[in-house]
């Protein structure tokens, strides 16, 4: 058992977020990843992605605010939370602890952002919501 509602590739993410109004993203991210590296853009669905943070940076500590906040940004427990953060990593744990606080339908997006390093560590071409070609912007 995963502890969650399951896995889905960013394709199946941007689907669902497409096609369920109730369906949200939640990017886990810290501060510094949305600035430098770039966010998803949701605005060809008529949506915003949320940005809480799982590990607080530059503390690199778990956010105590975490599950407060994804509660107060969306307060439909039964409604698809789409959980991303750069590889799919901390958003696994992340739609854990959500699902641990009655949440119905936490799914991680595989690959996250990023994806996974290629053969020179470098991250942006194996994978990822943005390799995948789905909208993104970056500031």
């Amino acid at each position: 058992m995963t502890g969650y509602a399951g896995d889905v590739s960013p394709q199946e993410a941007w689907s669902l977020l497409e096609s369920d109004p109730s369906a949200i993203l939640i990017d886990v991210r810290t501060q510094a990843e949305w600035s430098y590296v770039g966010f998803v853009d949701l605005s060809p669905l008529n949506k915003n992605a949320l940005f809480i943070e799982w590990v607080t940076f530059p503390e690199g500590r778990i956010n105590p605010d975490f599950a407060a906040q994804v509660e107060g940004a969306a307060a439909d427990k039964d409604a698809p939370v789409l959980f991303l953060c750069r590889s799919g990593v901390r958003s696994i744990a992340a739609a854990q602890e959500m699902t641990t606080r009655g949440f119905t339908k936490c799914l991680n997006v595989l690959e996250g952002f990023e994806g996974d390093p290629d053969g020179t560590r470098h991250r942006g071409t194996v994978g990822g919501w943005k390799v995948r070609g789905l909208p993104w912007q970056q500031q």
